[in-house]
């Protein structure tokens, strides 16, 4: 890249080519994940969209096609609530090498009861969190064959305000759907920023980066049919909302910069510009409570232990 084009201020509607490199989104169907997918098609990447559900990833596909001509994009059967499964669909990637993985699909619950995975595991912080700490293993051979490969994660705006029950990770004494998941999301963060730690230390060319979309709300979104369809209706009644939040397309933008910006480093959090909840992408503060050594070290341990992963991750 061409110093003029590093020093050039960062456009969310003229990005940088990135022919020639491979992405991956988990959860690239839809949501956020989606038009992560998007817009990093545009760049004349392959995009491959980690999916649970063929149909949605096929649909997700061909709405990104009619968007953006001669989209490189495929699919990859991808279940992170189904760790042991997680192996054979890194072989079903079959590419040399990773340019970026974006850890980015989850489950929210809103109502009880609590849920488990097929592992035993509580079903958002076993998908969110442990599904991508296992993941992360088995992509490290490619991730690691990339000149400058990188790991973003997608955290949240939520996880600001909880702190983590290390005693109960899993909230099997006390669940309450939305804290739950704000604690999932808290996890990934933190594994993020830890992650990055680990991977200086053995020297690494891969790099660790974590994002979030801010407020980001279905009634503000672009439609995108048949993958989601936003009435005029429903985007009048949000209009009052958008002086505070964004859609979901907006709310891709930090993502994607923390992918294709040279300029990023491991170790760092970007998000929306006006008060982390819309706007341009920028960086911000690692808050204290997430980038904790203790509690770091300790859900570092839970995740090998509960995911059954290498403590290095496979990285050398």
């Amino acid at each position: 890249m061409s110093s003029a084009s590093q020093s050039r201020p960062w456009d969310v509607h003229r990005l940088p080519s990135a022919e020639g490199r491979n992405f991956l989104v988990t959860g690239g169907n839809a949501g956020i994940g989606y038009f992560v997918a998007e817009q990093l098609a545009a760049t004349g990447a392959v995009v491959v969209l980690g999916s649970r559900d063929a149909a949605k990833a096929d649909a997700a596909m061909a709405s990104i096609r009619s968007r953006v001509p001669g989209a490189r994009v495929r699919q990859l059967r991808l279940d992170l609530a189904d760790l042991p499964s997680l192996k054979a669909a890194v072989d079903g990637l079959d590419l040399d090498r990773l340019d970026a993985v974006v850890h980015n699909a989850g489950v929210a619950l809103d109502d009880p009861p609590r849920r488990e995975t097929g592992d035993g595991h509580e079903l958002m912080f076993g998908t969110n969190h442990l599904g991508h700490f296992a993941l992360t293993q088995w992509l490290a051979p490619v991730l690691s064959a990339a000149p400058a490969g990188r790991i973003v994660t997608v955290g949240s705006f939520a996880a600001r305000s909880e702190r983590l029950d290390l005693d109960d990770l899993q909230s099997t004494r006390d669940y309450r759907p939305k804290r739950t998941y704000g604690r999932s999301k808290l996890a990934q963060m933190c594994f993020g920023f830890e992650l990055d730690r680990r991977l200086r230390a053995v020297g690494s060319t891969v790099l660790s980066v974590v994002a979030h979309p801010g407020g980001a709300l279905d009634s503000l979104t672009p439609s995108r049919p048949p993958v989601r369809v936003t009435t005029p209706g429903q985007r009048l009644r949000a209009l009052p909302a958008g002086l505070l939040v964004q859609g979901k397309e907006a709310g891709a933008w930090p993502v994607v910069r923390a992918v294709l910006d040279a300029e990023v480093q491991g170790g760092q959090l970007w998000g929306p510009r006006v008060f982390g909840l819309r706007g341009t992408p920028r960086r911000e503060p690692v808050p204290p409570h997430m980038a904790d050594p203790a509690v770091a070290a300790h859900l570092w341990a839970a995740g090998v232990e509960l995911a059954g992963t290498e403590t290095h991750l496979g990285f050398r």
